[in-house]
């Protein structure tokens, strides 16, 4: 690949993929093992999109921009990580376990057993001690029936909101609030009264009724950019490719020809191939085409998808609060606390206590200052865990992703497209593209192997590029 030379015509095994995140690297390493010849633009410093990570560095300690937490059915990513050869970076907890504790001191665990699925998720639901012996048995069957929706009424949960859906199969206020209600936010990111039912039925189904170990929390034993980013790059480059970060395309452009020609970097270089995968957010896809094409109604319906923010605090404390490593607040600002020292068998006093706070669907909360935030997040730990309040504050940093994910909402649902364009040789990947998932990394990763298939499709057999010895 080349800049732009209009006397020789673009090798059909060339693909320029803008975006360096899940998406735009598995859609890449894809490729390149098919014999593709590819160049990974990301207009950022480094790779990784919107889920990387970066280290403290004071403490050393890996910081996570999102708490991104895998799942065991995550089969895609790890089908990924295999690839690149990070696959072992990973620890599997296989049997889930959230401790969750509620105004007045209350607690629960949801803590599966030994076994098989889904019989490991209703022993898990029968020993919730937060929902009363009737309520747990109208959540199985609840469960049981948005299943069957979601296999033979798809259309209908698609129309419906998740509250609406719970509404309908009678489950509790106390049901909702205690087990519904934060298994659709931390799943969905969004608020049960806007969150697409059809999208809770199909976490429902692929995460907690299917297989034990598809119900299992992964975690990377190294920071998550380590886990894919610099592995990623490796093997597209030993395949023939070429990554460079800190390189933003401007524009997409076409040739005339109902194909994109070229990508204009912000610099002024040109790069010319034969297909495109777009890997970055819709609004960023918008400003790079050009303004005919970006009011095709293909592209223009892009501008209503909806996005939602996450906020992660993460808090230093001088000692352990919990021996919890995963703990959710109910009725709570806060969401989730993931305890760090524990996910990552890191206690003892030489280290003190690392937590992880997350608020997702923070629309209300986004624009608050860090200082706010912080003494929000500090007041629900406290109310929460009351021996928390015996702690010292060492250090603590706020992120806001204001524009974390796509909305989950019925409506941008809907109008989330698939891989393939109106343009001949444009193709779409990222976790916002239409996979069946919310907007999670396994759905990223589908999406760039959708890309990637898509591309294949179009050229063809093609013979390999010579691996670099």
């Amino acid at each position: 690949m080349a800049e732009v030379d209009r006397t020789v015509m673009p090798d059909p095994r060339d693909v320029v993929i803008v975006g360096g995140g899940f998406a735009g690297l598995s859609a890449a390493v894809e490729l390149a093992e098919a014999g593709f010849r590819v160049a990974v633009l990301e207009r950022k410093p480094k790779l990784g999109g919107r889920a990387y990570s970066f280290q403290d560095p004071e403490g050393g300690d890996w910081i996570d921009n999102g708490q991104h937490v895998l799942m065991g059915c995550y089969t895609q990513t790890f089908d990924f990580l295999r690839k690149i050869g990070t696959y072992d970076k990973l620890e599997f907890r296989d049997r889930m376990e959230i401790e969750m504790i509620a105004p007045g001191g209350r607690q629960g665990r949801l803590k599966t057993g030994w076994l098989p699925g889904p019989l490991h998720m209703v022993s898990a639901l029968m020993g919730f001690s937060l929902l009363s012996a009737g309520e747990r048995m109208a959540v199985l069957a609840a469960g049981a029936w948005m299943m069957a929706l979601g296999r033979f009424a798809r259309k209908r949960l698609e129309r419906m909101t998740v509250a609406a859906m719970l509404k309908d199969l009678h489950q509790s206020d106390n049901a909702c609030k205690c087990f519904w209600f934060p298994l659709a936010i931390a799943t969905l990111n969004e608020e049960p009264e806007r969150a697409s039912a059809a999208l809770l039925a199909e976490v429902w189904r692929r995460a907690f009724f299917s297989r034990r170990r598809d119900s299992a929390f992964v975690y990377s034993t190294v920071g998550l950019s380590d886990l894919y980013c610099q592995a990623a790059q490796a093997y597209i480059e030993e395949h023939g490719g070429f990554v460079a970060a800190h390189t933003g395309v401007e524009t997409l452009q076409m040739d005339g020809n109902h194909t994109v020609g070229c990508v204009r970097m912000r610099d002024g270089r040109k790069l010319e191939a034969a297909n495109f995968i777009a890997a970055v957010p819709a609004g960023a896809l918008l400003a790079m085409l050009s303004e005919p094409v970006a009011h095709d109604p293909f592209f223009a319906r892009l501008a209503q998808l909806r996005l939602s923010p996450i906020i992660c605090v993460h808090v230093w404390l001088d000692r352990d609060v919990t021996d919890c490593a995963f703990v959710g607040f109910i009725g709570s600002t806060t969401q989730w606390l993931f305890n760090k020292r524990v996910i990552f068998a890191q206690r003892g006093t030489e280290h003190g206590g690392y937590l992880s706070f997350v608020i997702s669907g923070a629309r209300a909360l986004v624009d608050k200052s860090n200082e706010e935030l912080l003494d929000l997040v500090l007041d629900d730990l406290h109310r929460m865990i009351p021996a928390s309040r015996e702690a010292k504050l060492l250090k603590a940093l706020v992120i806001k992703e204001k524009q974390a994910t796509i909305a989950p909402d019925c409506e941008s649902d809907r109008l989330r497209p698939g891989a393939v364009t109106p343009i001949d040789n444009l193709f779409l990947a990222g976790d916002w593209i239409q996979t069946g998932l919310p907007a999670t990394i396994e759905s990223a990763v589908a999406s760039g192997h959708a890309a990637a298939q898509a591309v294949k499709n179009r050229v063809g057999p093609i013979s390999p590029v010579p691996t670099l010895e």
